[in-house]
């Protein structure tokens, strides 16, 4: 019954499809067609998307029949993976859509805006819900043309410019990469369908996989690290600021974390080749701890958030590469709805300087709240059958958990003037770890028959826990003692390259030759 049902979600795309398609002239008037269908368009997705989830749980996961011919056309797969995608990207744009009414409200332009969130949504939900292979990569490419589309919202602004050329460029490469990648996993297993395609790669052992599937997940690994702006293809994201707010709390619908979506998707892929994982893991590392530091120093609000958002897809890289794949989906869940809102809610910071700032702060505890941090994770992990697992990878994750809630209680205790305050900061952090262990647990148990087991580590893959340990603990050190080298020249130097990302962008600007086609752009006007 489900496969048969199946098919009626393909609605949801096709909804905000009709929306995007209705005429917007450029005006003072509201687009008054518009913004209420756009509205609907999005609640009714959300509906549909519950409703998958629903009888997913009843029915388990299925695949609709093709609507084409010879492997060619639309399809839908339901399974734990693609509902929580399909619920989260209905939530986040019934949210922005409602957001932009108001914040677009007086924009000449506003109807061809609304039109291209809707039409963006559509190729995201076309994406999370693919049944094909065929249909995966065509809403991938789609996705970031119509994303493009709303970056130079603004042509004027050269900034916003700059960033999509430099989006554009990253995602044709790895366009080019998930391309490669699904004709070679069509000529390995003979078919598009998604499901039977990693049923076939499931039934491969990892040291018996053939060279083409080792390529696939390379190029597949690529494809993810051009979406989910890696270093050093991260540059744009800062620089996308530049566009409405609302398109920036729409990357989180499932578009700048849609790198960690395909791996994820291809988890029973890309487990058949350990160095491409191990590859995933030290790029999205790095980045993590590059972003982490460089929003340290960043002094706008929407340029710490986008830093952030770097350093936040760089950690789930990470989680993909150790084989954490569950633990994955449930960071990019809690990522997406935090910092949807962190940015549409970024102007109440403003409200928020204006008040009575505390005297300068004391040294923070940090072995203290290093000691209690793992205090609480040693006895929640004791609880759910961590250290029963022993799994290197969970355990390693759990150790930067523990180095995340000990700067919540460095900096809360380090204002502590009572007893009540210490007792309610321990209580929060207690409440942060076990919500943690909760969800992991509930993800892991989701997604049990959607994605492989995490693999057991070799000789390389603990050293590059062991270094991401080790990495991560001095990044907690530094932001511990960041605000105690505020006025020592060196760190005051040292800043002035970090708020520039160590120029990374900069050089990244003369390779591909973005300041320099917006130099000669604007030589053209000036003559005209």
């Amino acid at each position: 019954m489900l496969p048969a049902l199946a098919t009626l979600f393909l609605l949801a795309p096709a909804s905000l499809l009709l929306v995007a398609l209705f005429p917007s002239r450029p005006g003072p008037g509201r687009p008054d067609a518009m913004l209420p269908a756009s509205r609907l368009a999005t609640w009714f997705c959300l509906v549909l998307a519950v409703l998958a989830c629903l009888l997913t749980a009843f029915e388990g996961p299925a695949t609709s029949r093709l609507l084409g011919g010879n492997g060619i056309g639309l399809s839908v797969r339901l399974d734990a993976i693609s509902c929580v995608m399909f619920l989260l990207v209905a939530f986040v744009g019934v949210i922005v859509v409602q957001y932009s009414r108001n914040y677009m409200d007086g924009e000449p332009r506003q109807g061809a805006f609304m039109a291209g969130l809707c039409r963006t949504l559509a190729a995201v939900t076309l994406l999370v819900f693919a049944g094909n292979l065929v249909q995966l990569v065509v809403a991938w490419v789609a996705m970031s043309l119509s994303l493009h589309r709303l970056l130079v919202f603004y042509p004027e602004r050269r900034p916003a410019r700059i960033a999509a050329r430099k989006k554009f460029l990253a995602a044709r490469l790895g366009d080019a990469c998930m391309l490669g990648a699904a004709a070679l996993l069509v000529t390995t297993f003979g078919t598009t369908d998604l499901a039977t395609v990693l049923a076939r790669a499931q039934a491969i052992a990892a040291d018996a996989a053939p060279p083409a599937l080792s390529l696939a997940a390379l190029l597949l690994g690529v494809a993810a690290l051009m979406k989910s702006a890696q270093f050093p293809t991260h540059g744009w994201l800062p620089e996308v600021m530049d566009t409405p707010t609302p398109v920036s709390a729409l990357l989180h619908a499932g578009i700048i974390n849609a790198g960690g979506f395909l791996l994820i998707r291809f988890a029973d892929v890309m487990v058949l080749s350990m160095p491409t994982l191990y590859g995933m893991a030290i790029v999205g590392g790095f980045t993590a701890l590059f972003g982490g530091v460089v929003m340290l120093t960043q002094t706008s609000v929407k340029g710490s958030l986008a830093f952030s958002t770097v350093a936040q897809m760089g950690f789930m890289t990470l989680q993909c590469g150790l084989g954490a794949f569950a633990i994955a989906l449930l960071h990019l869940v809690a990522h997406s709805l935090y910092k949807a809102h962190a940015f549409l809610s970024a102007g109440g910071v403003v409200e928020t300087e204006t008040l009575p700032r505390f005297a300068r702060p004391r040294l923070r505890p940090v072995t203290l709240s290093l000691l209690l941090a793992a205090a609480i994770y040693v006895l929640f992990a004791g609880v759910f059958g961590t250290f029963v697992r022993a799994e290197p990878a969970v355990l390693t994750l759990g150790a930067i958990l523990v180095m995340g809630v000990s700067m919540l209680l460095a900096s809360s205790l380090q204002g502590a003037t009572t007893s009540r305050l210490v007792v309610q900061t321990l209580l929060g952090a207690a409440g942060t770890t076990l919500a943690y262990f909760v969800l992991e647990t509930a993800f892991t148990r989701l997604t049990a028959g959607s994605l492989p087991a995490i693999p057991r580590p070799d000789g390389t893959g603990l050293l590059i826990m062991g270094l991401a340990i080790a990495s991560f603990t001095a990044v907690t050190v530094l932001q511990s003692l960041v605000v105690l080298w505020n006025q020592r020249p060196a760190w005051r130097a040292a800043r002035v390259h970090l708020a520039n990302g160590l120029y990374v962008n900069a050089i990244f600007n003369r390779l591909v030759g973005a300041l320099r086609r917006e130099d000669a752009r604007h030589h053209a006007q000036t003559i005209a």
